[in-house]
């Protein structure tokens, strides 16, 4: 399989005069300082197209919808685009593929914002058919929107069958780390698991069973564990069709379960103090850091303790060991930041993953079809 081809890697004067069609991801909420961290994100890949002379037409998903919804319109993006990158943004409202394709042609702007993409017929079936109507917009093909890259829509997927195909600085970032976090962990190296879904982490687990010195359960995958111990949960949050396999390993030595836990209504809602003085000891022992789901309610002052020791932890090691790798990814993980309340600039050694499903499917070693979509590319 050919390897991903990386827009950094080209040169100015093949980017000059292209219009080029980037993928990004705004399933957030605009009203959200924490949920702009994924528009932030993919800022760098637009000013070096608009810096090289290009233009951009781009698009995103937002939400679920089956038509038309102002709710879940783009069009509240089209201004904040315009602010981070110091240039007009055209927002074409039209999501009919021909009338959007006619006005996108029609439009002068250096940056063209698309209406959601899952107002369109044939963008969650992946057709061709209207990925070749989008191709028809643009020279050039950018995937920049790697939360997005596990699923097959056609802004994602199909598309690269019709366009010379690149991954954003982006994704390029997001594969660069994820692949460090897979094959070249420092030991020790813990794995720190939580948040409400467990099925989707239980890959992660068995994929990192072998190759991880501590993983410490939070959360709803904790709870599915106390579960498989038999247990009682209560009404506590759990995912009964993941007992059987949580089972399965139970016995490994490098799984840590919360030893005491906050409770609220027959619910567990967060890990207890000595947890949070266990696990943070273990993560500054640690040289590398993967860290998905944040430990317990943290919405609720009572159940955001855990959680913020874990950002704690993280901070210190970073300070004390500026080579360690620490990656921490998820939408509920990254929004829990705001614990810290500071407005400091991470430390360069902690990379945070704006995916929460793709990046675990990716850390389990699954094939994301955004990625396989890149490497077999026109």
């Amino acid at each position: 399989m050919k390897r991903v081809k990386y827009l950094s890697k080209l040169k100015s004067k093949d980017i000059a005069g292209k219009t080029f069609f980037v993928r990004i991801d705004l399933n957030v909420d605009a009203a959200s300082p924490a949920d702009m961290f994924r528009l932030d994100a993919i800022i760098p890949t637009f000013k070096l197209l608009l810096r090289s002379g290009a233009r951009i037409v781009t698009a995103s998903h937002r939400g679920r919808p089956e038509t038309y919804s102002t709710a879940e319109s783009l069009a509240v993006f089209a201004p904040l685009i315009s602010k981070r990158v110091g240039a007009d943004v055209d927002f074409i409202s039209a999501y009919r593929i021909g009338a959007a394709v006619k006005a996108i042609r029609a439009s002068d702007a250096s940056i063209i914002l698309m209406e959601n993409m899952r107002f369109f017929r044939g963008e969650t079936e992946n057709d061709p058919s209207f990925a070749r109507a989008l191709a028809s917009c643009a020279d050039m093909y950018v995937n920049d929107a790697f939360p997005v890259s596990h699923r097959k829509a056609a802004s994602v997927s199909a598309i690269t069958k019709f366009l010379p195909s690149y991954a954003g600085l982006r994704v390029e970032s997001e594969l660069c780390h994820l692949d460090a976090a897979m094959k070249r962990v420092k030991h020790p190296f813990t794995l720190v698991i939580g948040g409400a879904k467990t099925s989707d982490k239980i890959g992660v687990i068995d994929y990192f069973k072998n190759k991880a010195d501590a993983i410490l359960l939070g959360g709803g995958p904790a709870n599915t564990f106390f579960a498989a111990k038999g247990v009682s949960v209560g009404s506590s949050l759990y995912d009964e069709g993941a007992v059987k396999i949580a089972k399965k390993n139970l016995l490994l030595g490098s799984l840590y379960l919360p030893s005491d836990t906050i409770t609220s209504s027959g619910k567990i809602l967060d890990v207890g103090l000595k947890t949070s003085n266990e696990y943070r000891k273990i993560i500054l022992a640690s040289n590398s850091v993967v860290w998905n789901g944040p430990l317990g309610l943290f919405q609720k002052e009572r159940f955001a303790r855990g959680t913020l020791a874990m950002w704690r932890a993280v901070m210190e090691l970073a300070k004390r060991k500026p080579d360690a790798l620490i990656v921490i990814g998820g939408g509920e993980t990254v929004a829990s930041m705001a614990l810290l309340k500071t407005r400091r600039k991470l430390p360069e050694n902690i990379f945070i993953s704006t995916g929460g499903g793709a990046m675990l499917e990716y850390l389990s070693g699954k094939k994301l079809p955004g990625i396989s979509a890149l490497q077999n590319a026109k």
